[in-house]
């Protein structure tokens, strides 16, 4: 199974997309909403990112939204 998270914020609608092709494709995954919560936000500085989506694909970061990247690292 894949391990998945995605550090997003309020306003990012490459966000919003990323989430959605995961829910059409039965992905699970965990959130990291970066508006709210200043853990997040301090983690993915640590990791050298500025922006969102960073997505994290069993230790795959994968920066924006990036289908074929993506669809790729789940191996759909």
């Amino acid at each position: 199974m894949n391990k998945v998270e995605i550090y997003s914020s309020d306003t990012c609608g490459y966000c919003q997309e990323a989430k959605s092709f995961f829910r059409e494709n039965n992905v699970e995954y965990i959130e990291h909403n970066i508006s709210k919560d200043m853990e997040a936000r301090k983690e993915l500085m640590k990791k050298g990112y500025m922006s969102v989506p960073v997505i994290v694909i069993n230790e795959e970061e994968i920066v924006g939204f990036n289908k074929e990247k993506i669809a790729s690292a789940l191996n759909l």
